[in-house]
């Protein structure tokens, strides 16, 4: 059984799967034993070169499957499912492997047999230019000691650089563009032990599905935290949200 899944989900990705692809590639040569890593691609069956693409890469690639879905998060579903390792990193296109020594460093860290791994990301642009760390690039401050309360005012961890146990993860709202924080919240709810990384594990592609669609993903994030905070705290929450990112977006200029 591998001891981790890599889960990519792509459509019409042709312009950013492959630096992913080389990324997960470079990192596994670091690796003793490369079929600890089971690599599964899902497609959303793409109408351009994505595919073509992913299958150069049969020797990386676990497994590709290509048919229609409901959006991101329905192929995540279908990801995890899938999946045979015992932690989960999703890892989609045009993200990559912050280094070649990231896998190499991670496999060690799991000696300890944490319920979720994290670490900070680097921003990167789609030219390649790395923006900067997330915990700096955006006034989500980066805790040593993560809590599913930690959340209270949004997404504490960019999920990128958010590894859980398999047996501990759930499915996600397929049709809310949050739920991201929604899953991370709910395996920090399940996880007896959480660990933080001292390194980065991946540089994170700007402009993804909840950043394209802002305002349903502004409310689509009052719905979550409403959930598992209540409607009272998690409408003040979102007034230090405002203002929080109005303070922050004055003194460093637009983020995200």
């Amino acid at each position: 059984m591998p001891l981790l899944t890599i889960i990519t989900i792509t459509y019409n990705a042709e312009h950013f799967l492959e630096r992913t692809l080389k990324s997960v590639q470079v990192a596994m040569s670091n690796i003793a034993d490369p079929t600890l890593i089971e690599y599964l691609i899902i497609d959303g069956k793409s109408k351009d070169k994505t595919l073509s693409i992913a299958n150069r890469y049969g020797a990386l690639v676990s497994e590709i499957v290509s048919e229609p879905d409901r959006g991101l998060y329905d192929a995540m579903n279908k990801g995890m499912k899938m999946a045979r390792g015992k932690y989960l990193w999703f890892l989609n296109a045009g993200d990559e492997v912050y280094d070649c020594e990231v896998l190499k460093n991670l496999f060690e860290a799991f000696d300890d047999d944490a319920d979720v791994y994290y670490s900070d990301a680097m921003f990167v642009r789609d030219n390649g230019l790395e923006v900067g760390r997330r915990s700096k690039f955006t006034p989500h401050t980066l805790p040593k000691n993560l809590k599913w309360q930690d959340f209270s005012l949004g997404m504490k961890v960019c999920h990128q650089a958010f590894i859980a146990r398999r047996d501990i993860a759930p499915g996600y709202e397929a049709d809310n563009l949050s739920a991201d924080i929604d899953w991370e919240i709910r395996c920090l709810k399940k996880a007896e032990k959480v660990k933080f990384l001292d390194f980065i594990l991946c540089k994170y592609l700007l402009g993804g599905v909840s950043v394209q669609s802002h305002r349903r993903s502004l409310t689509d994030r009052f719905q979550v935290l409403r959930k598992h905070f209540g409607l009272l705290p998690t409408l003040a929450n979102h007034l230090l949200i405002f203002w929080r990112g109005f303070w922050f977006a004055r003194k460093n200029g637009k983020y995200w």
